[in-house]
């Protein structure tokens, strides 16, 4: 009998150590995966955060939208990244000016909500498939929209 008991102990101990190397396998993969995916959010933010400087310089690219991609993936990448981001004199000013409801200068939405519809109709123009078009143009009122609903940035201070 008290062979029976030691068996049983022997093989609870030895379940016991094979679910808990288990687990750290499991966890070691989980911080693996998780290493990765951090450091493609990283890469992903830094291509955002290039595209959105080349759009400072070239009025085709937008610079706001993909300065708030980069914020948003290096603030689950890196905190120095993103405070780096949201400290930059020039950069940060996009970013804060968005989170805190500062509004859009006047100029900046008309020439934006102008240059989205040239766009959209020479892609309409280029594409002549119907249902490709209704999709440019509802993008083309839901961005227009959202734009018009941006508070005008008040420019007299």
């Amino acid at each position: 009998m008290k062979s029976d008991y030691l068996i049983l102990v022997n093989l609870y101990e030895k379940s016991l150590m094979a679910t808990k190397a288990h687990i750290g396998q499991i966890n070691s993969e989980k911080k693996k995966k998780k290493s990765i995916q951090n450091k493609l959010i990283f890469i992903g933010g830094t291509i955002a955060l290039m595209i959105g400087l080349i759009g400072i310089f070239l009025p085709i690219l937008p610079t706001t939208p993909f300065l708030l991609i980069s914020a948003a993936a290096y603030a689950k990448s890196s905190n120095k990244f993103y405070n780096w981001l949201l400290k930059n004199k020039i950069l940060g000013s996009y970013i804060r000016n968005y989170k805190e409801g500062l509004g859009m200068p006047l100029k900046v939405k008309i020439f934006t909500i102008t240059f989205l519809w040239v766009m959209i109709i020479v892609a309409m123009i280029v594409v002549p498939i119907f249902w490709i078009q209704i999709l440019l143009l509802l993008i083309a009122i839901a961005v227009s929209i959202h734009i018009i609903l941006i508070k005008p940035k008040n420019t007299l201070k």
